[in-house]
């Protein structure tokens, strides 16, 4: 069977369905549910919400540490569900906690920065980085687009980064079929196409409810990617090795979907130098991140080509075992450095 949430509502208005929905008998028998909030706005939420037998517990760190004690808060009290509200540390923390708890999760998304919304791995900080964990996706999604709308803007336009960096990702996966005989999920790459296709070409913009509405469900496409997959081989390639090799060298000089975007593109470039890839393909990755005001140079993050550079050649040893095109070209230091300066020259705006 197809795993997938067992309800998804994106619209505005929708936590007004929370209460129903974590009422329903197939989540929790007796009614003990758990709530588990972030900073901002998912206070509020729970505040606003009539569930007379929840308790509430604040996360304020995206860490293993805090995911370890919220789940073992959730098993000593003897929880059936937990509602995870607020952005992408709240949930992948909820879904840690869940997951080591044995019960199931709501995702309730206040803004739309990545796709870990739905998916079965969350991306927790500790002294070692911040590492890819699988754990069990949510039985359910809500995404409330007035939350959405309040939320600053650059946490929406984030989530297009990570959405169209499938594009990437997917093309990843497909080399490491042909050139190693790595098994391609058709199913999983079907998903994952069909959400950054779905944002690639849209002229709209985030303050458009329709956009969000695609975004929204474009990223819990991802997530349901990942799941048929498996793994988060669907939407994660050199663009997210990239991403994850700047936040180790350069913590907080951008936000994860920013940054795979960038990956994404730089990818696409080496892809297009050394292997034939459509030019035109590329441009198209290119001119949405430049519609939508994210990054498409290093610089546009704060980084000099040199650092750029640096963590290139340290992307694959971020993530040990996945093949991509860093991997199949296996450029030298001085080689990556030639092709950053000829990448910024090629895309800059």
């Amino acid at each position: 069977m197809l795993p997938s949430p067992l309800a998804i509502d994106v619209r505005r208005g929708a936590v007004s369905s929370l209460g129903t929905l974590l009422a329903d008998r197939r989540i929790a028998t007796e009614g003990r549910i758990a709530v588990a909030v972030g900073p901002g706005q998912g206070a509020q939420i729970a505040a606003d919400l009539d569930l007379p037998n929840c308790e509430v517990f604040h996360v304020e760190q995206g860490t293993v540490d805090a995911a370890n004690e919220l789940g073992r808060k959730l098993r000593s009290g003897a929880y059936e569900a937990v509602a995870g509200i607020g952005g992408g540390k709240t949930i992948d923390v909820t879904k840690f906690a869940a997951t080591m708890a044995g019960i199931p999760m709501v995702a309730v998304a206040t803004n739309l920065a990545h796709d870990g919304i739905a998916s079965p791995v969350s991306s927790l900080e500790h002294e070692g980085g911040k590492p890819s964990i699988g754990v069990t996706m949510p039985i359910a999604v809500v995404i409330d687009v007035d939350y959405v709308h309040a939320a600053p803007s650059h946490l929406v336009r984030s989530g297009i980064g990570d959405v169209v960096s499938n594009i990437s990702a997917i093309e990843d996966w497909e080399l490491a079929g042909r050139v190693n005989g790595e098994p391609v999920d058709g199913m999983a790459v079907t998903f994952a196409r069909v959400a950054a296709e779905a944002v690639l070409h849209r002229p709209d913009s985030v303050e458009s409810d329709a956009f969000v509405t695609v975004l929204a469900e474009g990223l819990v496409l991802s997530g349901m990617a990942m799941s048929v997959a498996g793994s988060s081989r669907p939407a994660s390639g050199a663009c997210h090795e990239i991403l994850h090799a700047v936040t180790q060298f350069h913590p907080g000089v951008s936000n994860h979907g920013e940054l795979a975007g960038l990956g994404a593109l730089y990818a696409s470039f080496l892809r297009v130098r050394h292997l034939g890839w459509s030019e035109s393909r590329m441009n198209e990755i290119r001119d949405c991140l430049v519609r939508h005001e994210l990054p498409v140079v290093p610089s546009d993050v704060g980084l000099d080509e040199a650092a750029f550079a640096r963590a290139v050649a340290h992307a694959p040893a971020t993530r040990p075992g996945r093949f991509t095109i860093l991997e199949h070209l296996n450029l030298s230091e001085d080689e990556i450095g030639r092709s950053v300066k000829d990448y910024v020259e090629a895309v800059g705006r």
